[in-house]
């Protein structure tokens, strides 16, 4: 699957995985010793809505402007970080992950980026100016293990990759494998898209055999059915999510799983751990 972000950008995947970001960092703020937060996929940093490359696609539509109009205030952090790049009550500009990342950010905290894509790196350079992050521009794996165990005593890295390499999901999984390794206690993110369930439940067997204790797999299935050979939705792997993010998810799922139900669709978002070892 093909997900560079320019044509996705604020859709259904994107709503839940700012939101559940917001609320992962924040759980992790509750304590007051600094974070480095490392993203291994960046991307642009900020994308037009009303951009030729988002309008061909139009998932804006049924991601934040769904969000938008919804008035759950278990959604009003993730509004107000929108607005945050924005003039007018409108998203005409949508932040990604780094921006969402930089609106955390406290004084003692971190924040390192990291595009490949020369292009995508520029733009990302322009759009985190005015931000204390460091930019790098180097293989995506590479960096993740060159970055661990953090100089800070906790952190998170989000992996949010565009899935068009065919190993993709071979080199997370031998990647998060080392990692784990170098860095037991860290937290970590990684998105995916949900398309062939029977293809994705052979990802999760080998993500399971690594047996990482803390395993956290949500997932948000837009339809009541699947629909061959599409979208059907995303998750996010999250490697030692703390206690004070899962205690909230409940409520918070609900929430984004009522706003973003496609029409006719009840769709459903679920938490489980993915071992029996919490």
């Amino acid at each position: 699957m093909n997900y560079r972000h320019s044509f996705h950008a604020g859709n259904s995947a994107d709503v839940v995985k700012h939101r559940l970001l917001i609320e992962l960092v924040r759980a992790l703020q509750q304590k007051p010793g600094a974070l480095t937060l490392i993203d291994t996929h960046a991307g642009c940093g900020l994308y037009d809505l009303g951009g030729e490359q988002a309008l061909r696609t139009g998932e804006a539509a049924h991601g934040v402007l769904r969000a938008f109009a919804d008035a759950n205030p278990l959604l009003d952090d993730y509004r107000a970080a929108v607005r945050a790049v924005n003039v007018g009550p409108e998203p005409r500009l949508y932040p990604g992950s780094p921006r969402f990342l930089a609106q955390l950010l406290r004084p003692q905290d971190v924040l390192i980026l990291n595009e490949r894509h020369p292009e995508d790196a520029r733009a990302l350079r322009g759009a985190m100016r005015s931000t204390p992050a460091a930019v790098h521009e180097r293989d995506a794996y590479e960096l993740w293990l060159a970055m661990l165990p953090t100089r800070t005593a906790r952190g998170i890295v989000v992996v949010d990759p565009p899935y068009e390499q065919t190993d993709e999901r071979d080199r997370i999984t031998a990647t998060l494998a080392a990692a784990h390794r170098k860095w037991a206690h860290g937290v970590t993110v990684i998105w995916y898209p949900l398309k062939d369930r029977t293809a994705h439940e052979r990802w999760k067997h080998h993500l399971r055999a690594l047996r990482i204790p803390k395993f956290l797999v949500v997932e948000h299935w837009l339809y009541d059915a699947d629909q061959p050979g599409i979208y059907n939705g995303a998750g996010l792997f999250i490697v030692n999510p703390p206690y004070a993010f899962t205690q909230a998810l409940p409520p918070l799922l609900e929430a984004l799983r009522t706003a973003l139900a496609p029409e006719g669709h009840r769709g459903a978002i679920t938490a489980d751990w993915l071992a029996d070892a919490r």
